[in-house]
């Protein structure tokens, strides 16, 4: 049967329309089905009163009550009902049609007592706040700005606490654990609400304080919470259980909130519970009791937002991972894969989720993989890294390819592993830049919220000095007392900080600088070590055994002397003395036809009342020899000579006749030129350090010897007694 031309082109469009209606629908369905969090506030019409008590029900079973200010927070999807009632007035029905802050104008309304606030005052409060609100999770620093200009208006302890909860919900996402936990506990202080108390103890378990999360937990009292409220309360104390491996408790927490959840139908709250207690028994090995819960909760799940089934599929996906069931977890993910796409047509889905397309790819290409799939493996991690790509997501890029280049190499294509071997080195290096860079970030940011932070400090520094003001004019004199003992006991607590930091300062400086010696008395010249053991094995390799034997014996009590006296900042100079003759016996040793030496000592000097650091002397001695007599075509010598100089001071000159400092740097190869300048410059820190912590107690000149073509070298060590 022929069907015209233009009947078809009426059908085509039919379908079109058809689809375009389905696709609008789902959407609608969508984002209706969304759960957010409504804020509101009660307020008589004329005077801007807040009221306190007044009960917000939602149709769909939520419940709670204002607070003093007011105001109130329930979970509500688009479309839901709100009915607000309260003795004083009417009972009044209004339906959500956004997220947006609702304000419900009461007329004829009963006055408690309380002071009347300024409208506009109340007004600029929550404005602010919305505004705050609003750029919580998109730029932080706007949102304390806000924060801070809501605190400036007249607010009475309610707003307050109000604007300190919020201010702790900015840092708690953006991680900021510690300000969080100072923000909470001042709205706390304010006005004890309970929705602050669970954050201030869920900010202690997130900033890795579990007892003091606990504790907060058990400070709060059941009969005080809405039923939702309940639900969070006996969750978080589960969640803390699990980070302190105590996972009885958990389970015990969880089906305590399970049980009200269920009671009161708090959706959400049931497929959360269930999935967590899944989690807990998977994390025990109980396998059949976690696929159980993981079973219910991803059923749940389903009826709920796309997002949430989405990341439920996620979830027990990773348990079938981990139970090696991979059939069940790559149809899962696929699934999962479809949603997300649905879910990003409406919302951008941050790379930080775990439930990215990217990642999904990848993990089940590693489901493919851990199979020995390779042929199904490969096209899932090519994906992955496309996907990656388009999202600028280097860390699922650079696992992907490189287990892209693991599945290639075991599948026998050695080129594709290669490049893509040299791929994932690229990427790698792609990744080290920004994660560079996010640290500046990270600075940057802590830096201008702490800017933020401070400007906050400060308005409630301005705030707490104007209540100072106001108590002065009814108590002027008790508040005087106050204010003089106030500062004496800052002035006070300045000057015990400012000499703890100066003690402090100076034993870290001390710390430091006997650090910087040890490790400059453990670098000992490696190429005397080095020729000392060449010296060895050419006496034995010409089978001059007892002569090897006799150098390494006389080797080796230097090395334990060293080692005895590397701990010390000073040793008596005798031992140096013993430690000289030690060292120039054996430099001697290798060199008899070069030169000769003398060590003389001064009979009136006690050689056990002077001390000295240790091996101080040695790299002179060395250099004398190395560089000086060691190039002397005639036998030269070298003298040890130490004389007093006074009652407290010795000078110990060492002399040598040898070519000299400028010869010898003519005749130095570059490397000679580095290590010689490594260890003067070794012996000047020690000096240095030395002079510092003992106040001068050595002084080093170094001169030529004489004035002749091989001119020596002359070094005088001046030495303190102590």
């Amino acid at each position: 049967m022929k069907i015209s031309k233009s009947y078809g082109f009426l059908i085509f469009f039919c379908l079109i329309g058809f689809l375009s209606f389905g696709q609008h629908r789902e959407l609608d369905n969508n984002t209706s089905a969304t759960v957010y969090t409504i804020r509101g506030s009660v307020y008589e019409k004329e005077s801007y009163q807040p009221y306190k008590d007044v009960e917000i029900l939602v149709n769909g079973g939520q419940y709670t009550r204002t607070f003093a200010d007011g105001t109130f927070n329930i979970k509500a999807k688009i479309g839901d009902e709100l009915i607000i009632s309260h003795d004083d007035f009417e009972t009044i029905y209004y339906t959500v049609t956004s997220n947006e802050r609702i304000t419900i104008e009461v007329i004829d309304a009963k006055q408690n007592g309380r002071s009347s606030q300024n409208k506009s005052d109340f007004k600029r409060f929550n404005e602010m706040i919305d505004s705050a609100d609003a750029y919580l999770k998109k730029d932080a620093e706007k949102s304390i700005k806000f924060i801070g200009n809501a605190l400036k208006a007249k607010i009475d302890t309610e707003q307050n606490a109000q604007a300190y909860e919020l201010l702790g919900d900015v840092y708690v996402y953006w991680k900021q654990y510690d300000l969080a936990i100072s923000a909470f506990k001042t709205s706390i202080q304010n006005t004890a609400k309970a929705s602050a108390k669970l954050k201030l103890a869920k900010a202690y378990r997130n900033d890795g304080d579990f007892d003091k999360s606990l504790k907060e937990y058990n400070l709060i009292k059941e009969k005080d919470l809405s039923n939702y409220e309940k639900t969070v309360w006996f969750e978080g104390i589960g969640d803390t259980y699990v980070k302190l491996e105590d996972y009885a408790k958990a389970i015990k927490a969880y089906e305590d909130g399970l049980k009200v959840a269920k009671k009161h139908l708090i959706t959400p709250k049931v497929t959360d519970l269930n999935s967590k207690m899944a989690q807990v028994y998977s994390d025990q090995g109980q396998t059949s009791k976690a696929k159980l819960l993981f079973s219910n909760s991803l059923n749940l799940a389903k009826n709920e937002n796309k997002k949430r089934a989405v990341e439920e599929q996620v979830k027990v996906a990773e348990f079938n991972s981990l139970n090696a069931a991979y059939e069940d977890e790559i149809v899962l993910r696929k699934e999962a894969i479809e949603a997300i796409k649905d879910i990003e047509k409406d919302s951008i889905i941050a790379n930080e989720s775990p439930i990215t397309i990217q990642k999904q790819n990848y993990k089940i290409g590693n489901a493919y993989y851990l199979q020995n799939d390779m042929e199904s493996a490969i096209p899932y991690y090519e994906k992955s890294i496309e996907e990656a790509d388009k999202k600028e997501d280097l860390d699922v890029k650079m696992d992907a390819t490189r287990k892209l280049s693991e599945a290639h190499l075991r599948s026998g294509n050695t080129e594709q592993a290669i490049a893509y071997s040299e791929e994932y080195n690229s990427v790698v290096d792609q990744q080290y830049a920004k994660k560079i860079q996010e640290i500046s970030q990270a600075a940057r940011f802590s830096r201008n919220i702490a800017e933020q932070q401070s400007r906050i400090t400060s308005l409630e520094s301005d705030r707490a000095l104007s209540k100072s003001k106001y108590e002065l004019t009814q108590e002027q004199n008790k508040n005087q007392q106050i204010i003089i003992y106030s500062l004496i006991g800052g002035l006070v607590l300045l000057l015990i900080t400012g000499y703890l930091m100066f003690k402090y300062i100076k034993q870290q400086r001390l710390a430091n600088n006997l650090l910087a010696l040890k490790s400059l008395r453990s670098q000992m010249n490696p190429h005397f070590i080095f020729n000392a053991l060449n010296s060895v094995n050419t006496f034995i390799a010409t089978n001059d055994e007892r002569t090897a034997n006799k150098y390494l014996t006389d080797f080796s009590k230097l090395m334990r002397a060293v080692l005895e006296n590397s701990e010390e900042d000073f040793i008596p100079l005798k031992k140096e003395i013993e430690l000289l003759n030690l060292y120039t016996k054996l430099e001697h040793f290798r060199f008899q036809d070069k030169f000769d030496y003398s060590i003389d000592v001064d009979e009136t000097i006690d050689v056990e009342e002077f001390q000295i650091p240790p091996m101080l002397l040695q790299p002179y001695i060395e250099n004398a020899v190395w560089h000086g007599l060691r190039y002397k075509t005639e036998k030269g010598h070298l003298n040890i000579n130490i004389q007093p100089k006074t009652k407290s001071e010795i000078t110990i000159i060492i002399s040598d006749d040898g070519i000299g400092r400028e010869r010898s740097k003519a005749l130095k190869t570059d490397h000679q030129k580095k290590q010689n300048s490594k260890g003067m410059n070794n012996i000047k820190k020690r000096v240095a350090i030395l002079n510092e912590m003992y106040k001068d107690k050595v002084d080093v000149t170094i001169a030529d010897f004489q004035d002749l073509e091989d001119a020596g070298t002359k070094v005088v060590v001046t030495l303190k007694k102590d």
